[in-house]
């Protein structure tokens, strides 16, 4: 299995569910809404499940090396390291969030959601970005992608 691909899919998924789920509460279509960010956030674990099996147990740690040079090399680890930082605080927020709209304190839940709203959908699209610039745009040599995993 092609882990990072269904990784970035995952996270595209995500961000396509919050679009969605964001247009549908604008237009008063409550149920919609909750279905598509309900979704998200279900889609979010998958992921966050799939990234850390693939990073700690396939990879065992190691990281992926990006290869590109030059004036990308910077723009790369600016998106990676904002991507990084934001997505440790989404999580929480997002479940945080969830937990206010479910439990019915809608009031709160549209205040925090506008701060969640922006930084998840970032993380979201920012995670495919990061997948297409290291696996896609700067592939990792031969030897840096595979690990041996023992049969």
């Amino acid at each position: 299995m092609d882990f990072p691909a269904v990784n970035a899919a995952l996270n595209a998924a995500s961000a396509i569910l919050l679009v969605v789920g964001f247009v549908a509460v604008r237009r008063r279509r409550l149920r919609l809404h909750i279905t598509c960010m309900l979704s998200a956030f279900i889609v979010s674990l998958l992921f966050l499940t799939s990234y850390l099996y693939y990073h700690l147990v396939i990879r065992h740690g190691e990281p992926t090396r990006f290869t590109g040079s030059g004036m990308v090399r910077p723009l790369y680890f600016t998106i990676l390291s904002t991507h990084t930082i934001l997505a440790t605080v989404v999580g929480p927020l997002a479940a945080f969030t969830v937990f206010l709209g479910l439990s019915g304190r809608l009031g709160r839940h549209v205040r925090v959601a506008r701060w969640t709203l922006p930084i998840w959908l970032y993380v979201s699209v920012t995670g495919v970005v990061v997948y297409w610039m290291l696996y896609q745009l700067y592939p990792p040599t031969a030897g840096v992608v595979q690990s041996a995993v023992s049969p």
